[in-house]
């Protein structure tokens, strides 16, 4: 146990951010760079090494939580790297990303605030690449077998790196220009600049795997003709369909999809344009849809120059504390969160619903037109006399992703069978109907989390690795089945 009366004697203490005003002025991350290394040895001091540590439950990856803890109090670096790596390939991913499932289900918070898993675990990792400790995992022989793996976000990186480190020949195809799937182009920069991604690419490329980006399976290459050069193939596509909104004036200009939007924002910041296509300078910007996805637009108007920002949601406004009975510990609660987007302003509207947008004589959208809902029976429905109207001139539909893509041919030219939400179906193993033929991540699950894209990622390649080999040593943290833990 790192010490046994640090969360007695120390409080939670987060990582520190930039002002509001200074950041929203640039793109980078928006805390303040090595802020967090002074406190981590005492916030990971907080840890209690439970006899039972529920940590292990909210994770799917099953990170080694309590074990690192220890290491980083001790300032054991190289140590707490190699328990972070044992179970996670990124953690410098997931240690700014994921909404840590882990801190809910931490023993102390249920009646403390909880430990400070994240920033321990990405204060490690930083530390990590800043020392050197990070370097290529060449496998030691070579297989003989070769791997496709279709798509490179979180799952497919992981599954690829996996893969990879167990001797097989692996080539990672991506659809777009480079590496990285919704890392690259979905993700903001302020949350994780890209050059986290960038290094991890590299030190994959130096273990041997390949990379193949402006090609997409289905359309540009065959899915029958990549299944006949590589012994397996593991699809790591995501979920990409986007939830519509067919209202009327849907078909306005400057009415997009969250994913329409972000990834020109993001290849401003990588060199591309000067200026994105769609920008939110000068307008009144409207984001449906309050997850992160929508968050994720609120802070990218803010540093284009909008007007204004608001953001609307059909639901009610969440609790802003764990309900004790309706969310008990260690479920991972639904709360109000104020994201570092929302810090920097705008307006945060809940339990309404879009009737139709309204345009200019030239097409362009200039106007929402909205009505508040309330639960009548158990259906959402309009409270008459609320209808009002606020300007839109950019309005974003961040409302959620429905299943993989369907029209670029790939699930048709495998000939996979879909379950019941349309994701691509799998057995224990990650298999799908076709043999050879794995999947994983959002593609078989559903819109996930990244630390559950990761831990899939690690489970099919196992599962592809027995497939290729007869046995596998390789890890699976989940099965295809396993759900967060929630109410």
């Amino acid at each position: 146990m790192a010490d046994p009366k640090g969360f007695l004697n120390h409080g939670r203490e987060v990582a520190e951010s930039r002002p509001v005003a200074e950041r929203v002025k640039d793109w980078n991350e928006v805390y303040v760079p090595g802020s967090l290394l002074p406190i981590i040895s005492k916030q990971a001091s907080r840890c209690m090494d439970c006899g039972i540590p529920f940590c292990h439950n909210g994770c799917p990856l099953g990170n080694l939580i309590p074990e690192w803890n220890d290491y980083a109090y001790r300032e054991d670096w190289s140590a707490a790297q190699e328990r972070l790596h044992a179970t996670n390939n990124f953690p410098e991913f997931t240690g700014r990303l994921c909404p840590a499932p882990c801190e809910s289900a931490c023993v102390l918070g249920i009646n403390q605030p909880p430990v400070t898993i994240k920033n321990v675990e990405v204060s490690i990792i930083d530390k990590a690449w800043e020392t050197g400790d990070v370097t290529p995992q060449i496998p030691e022989r070579l297989s003989g077998k070769t791997v496709a793996v279709i798509g490179s976000g979180p799952a497919g990186l992981a599954a690829a790196q996996q893969l990879t480190r167990a001797g097989h020949t692996v080539a990672v195809y991506e659809r777009a220009d480079r590496v990285g799937g919704l890392l690259r182009y979905g993700i903001p920069e302020f949350k994780m600049e890209k050059r986290h991604i960038n290094r991890r690419i590299e030190q994959m490329r130096a273990e041997g795997t390949r990379f193949r980006t402006g090609v997409e399976v289905g359309r540009d290459l065959k899915a029958t003709d990549l299944k006949k050069r590589y012994d397996a193939v593991v699809i790591a596509v995501g979920s990409t369909t986007a939830r519509d909104l067919p209202v009327p004036g849907r078909e306005l200009r400057g009415v997009h999809q969250a994913m329409e939007y972000l990834p020109l924002a993001n290849k401003v910041q990588e060199g591309d344009f000067v200026t994105p296509p769609i920008s939110a300078r000068g307008k009144h910007v409207v984001v449906i849809g309050g997850g992160d996805t929508g968050a994720d637009c609120v802070g990218t108007a803010h540093r284009q120059g909008a007007a204004s920002v608001t953001q609307l949601e059909i639901m009610p406004r969440p609790n802003e504390e764990r309900h004790p009975v309706a969310q008990p510990w260690p479920t991972f609660p639904l709360l109000y969160k104020v994201t570092s987007a929302h810090e920097e302003g705008g307006e945060r509207v809940y339990s309404v619903s879009t009737t139709h947008f309204e345009g200019d004589a030239d097409g362009n959208v200039q106007w929402l037109h909205m009505s508040e809902v309330e639960f009548i029976e158990g259906k959402l429905t309009p409270k008459p006399g609320t209808e009002r109207r606020i300007p839109a001139q950019l309005v974003t539909l961040a409302m959620g992703f429905t299943g993989p893509d369907k029209e670029n041919g790939l699930t048709d030219q495998f000939g996979l069978e879909l379950d019941e939400r349309g994701n691509i179906a799998r057995d224990a193993d990650f298999r799908t109907n076709v043999p050879g033929v794995f999947v994983a991540g959002d593609a078989g699950r559903g819109q996930s989390l990244i630390v559950w894209a990761i831990a899939e990622g690690r489970s099919a390649a196992r599962g592809a690795d027995r497939y290729l080999t007869g046995a596998s040593e390789l890890p699976a943290p989940i099965r295809p089945t396993d759900r967060s833990l929630m109410v």
